[in-house]
This record gives C-alpha cells, sequence and structure tokens, in this order.
C-alpha cells in the first residue's frame, strides 16, 4: 500500500492537538507525502495547513489513502462511518488525547513511530467488522446506514419499557420487554455493551452480540449469535406516542414508530484499524478496565 495522501482530522475544538498537528504536518512534508486537512482542522493546525488542501469530514475519505485521527473514540467512529459511506477502505491510525480508548489505542508519544510504521509499510493493520443496518416502515426502507461498534434501541425520556421482537435469520428469538437491547459488534462489545453487562468479545472472533439493557424479565440475558447472522428487530409501541429511538455508534438516532423494523447485519465494508506497535489487545484490556489493581 503507497501512501500519497494523508487526511488529518482532530476532535473538534481540541486546542491541545495544535502544536502536534505542527508537527505532523512537517513530518509528512519531510516524506514527500501531501497533506489533506479537514476543515476545521486546518484551522486548529495553523500555517502549517496554509497551502494544503482542505475540505469538509464527508469528501474526505474519497481523497486521501490514509486517515489520522487525533481526539478519542467518539471522533473515530464518525470518520469510521463516513469511509465506509465512501465505498472505500481506507485505513484509520487513531491517536488519543487522555487516557487509552479502545479504538485511538496509540498514545501521542507513539505517533511518529507508527506514522512511520505506515509508509514503510510495516505497520500492523486490523480488519474490523462493520454492521449494515437498514430501517423499514410499511415495507419501505426509509433509512440506511453503516456502523463500527453498534445498534441500540432504547426508550424515549417519557417511555417505561420498551417492547421489541428479535428475529434471527428469519427466526423468532424473543420478544424484548427492557430499557432496551443493543446489537453490537465484537469490536463494540467494550463500549455500551460492556456498561450494560454484556460480554467482551476478542475482536478477531466472527459474532454479533445481542444484550438487553435492563431487562424487565431477568432472564432475558446477553447472546452471542454468528457474524453471518441476520437480526430483525420490530417496534411494538401500541398506539401512544413514540416510545423507541435507535441510534448508530452513539453518534446519531432518530424515533420509530409502531411497526417499524429494523434489520441489522456484518456489513461487505470494513475498518482497517492501524495498531500500536508495542501493545497487544489484552494489554489494552488490562490498561483501560484497571484488571490486577486493588
Amino acid at each position: 500500500m503507497t501512501i500519497q495522501r494523508v487526511g488529518i482530522v482532530a476532535k473538534q475544538g481540541l486546542v491541545a492537538a495544535s502544536e502536534h498537528l505542527t508537527r505532523l504536518g512537517t513530518m509528512l512534508r519531510e516524506r514527500g507525502v501531501d497533506s489533506v486537512y479537514e476543515r476545521d482542522t486546518a484551522a486548529l493546525a495553523g500555517d502549517v495547513a496554509r497551502n494544503a488542501r482542505a475540505m469538509s469530514r464527508d469528501a474526505l475519505p474519497h481523497e486521501v489513502d490514509l486517515v489520522i485521527v487525533l481526539g478519542g473514540d467518539g471522533t473515530l467512529l464518525s470518520m469510521a462511518a463516513r469511509i465506509a459511506h465512501s465505498g472505500r477502505h481506507v485505513p484509520i491510525l487513531g491517536v488519543n488525547f487522555g487516557s487509552l480508548g479502545f479504538l485511538t489505542e496509540i498514545r501521542i508519544d507513539e505517533l511518529r513511530s507508527s506514522l512511520e510504521g505506515v509508509l514503510a509499510g510495516t505497520a500492523s493493520i486490523d480488519t474490523r467488522a462493520m454492521l449494515a443496518a437498514d430501517a423499514s416502515r410499511q415495507g419501505q426502507q426509509v433509512d440506511s446506514r453503516v456502523v463500527l461498534n453498534d445498534v441500540v434501541f432504547t426508550k424515549t425520556a417519557l417511555s417505561r419499557v420498551i417492547d421489541l421482537s428479535v428475529s434471527v435469520n428469519g427466526g423468532f428469538v424473543t420478544r424484548v420487554k427492557a430499557d432496551g437491547l443493543i446489537i453490537a459488534t465484537a469490536t463494540g462489545s467494550t463500549a455500551y455493551n460492556l456498561a450494560a453487562g454484556g460480554p467482551i468479545v476478542h475482536p478477531m472472533v466472527d459474532a454479533l452480540v445481542l444484550t438487553p439493557i435492563a431487562p424487565h424479565t431477568l432472564t432475558n440475558r446477553p447472546v452471542v449469535i454468528p457474524g453471518s447472522a441476520v437480526v430483525e428487530v420490530r417496534t411494538h409501541t401500541g398506539s401512544g406516542p413514540e416510545e423507541v429511538y435507535v441510534t448508530y455508534d452513539g453518534q446519531s438516532g432518530y424515533p420509530l414508530h409502531d411497526g417499524d423494523t429494523v434489520q441489522v447485519r456484518k456489513s461487505d465494508q470494513v475498518l482497517r484499524l492501524v495498531k500500536a506497535p508495542a501493545r497487544g489487545y489484552f494489554e489494552l484490556l488490562r490498561e483501560k478496565l484497571k484488571w490486577g489493581e486493588r
């Protein structure tokens, strides 16, 4: 893989990234690689971005061979969705500001060595499964998304317990009465799924996780299913107001009507994620989850 153009995206308003953006732009220029900045990031970068191209986050994946994200997991998730929408397989190098993220696992002091590895073709790059979600109303598709972590069904502020029918591969599984339901990838198992009591699934495992949120029936437990499965969720809100809200990677969402369905399956699109040069998955878990500490 030859890297000729690198897209650079920082968390909006992340002033602390400014000096690092300057160093990054200088490093790329010295190596004969073009920098392409997301517009708000160009403003943070200052003089180093003055003669470089700047464009929207939506346009960026179409124009570059690598995206560097400076911020947190939320910033990376937003770019992952945009890369998927572009139909390209542009890798992401995620640099975390503050504590390590599960996705932005590269520290700022590791940025140079990680980038040099990518440019030299020696970096380790994980391939992560993504989810395709298609929402339908009265038999007509009304929305389509591709996400990395999860599709989440939750109750609105005024509703009590929501009612969802869940099917897998066309076969009825259960009717979930709970505060919500999470459908997560293995990568997303350490996000909302983990907070809701779901299992941690190694990101190289081809699986999906179904995790009810505070189920009314305590025997409704998280279930791990094959990654090839197709999950369909149908809402039951009766004649009352819209009570169910669906969110995608915690980035966006909308209310669902009675009888709406959302079909979730593994996407043909994948995310290519640059790994930290000297840190494995279990080391990341130990550091993030404080395993072994008293």
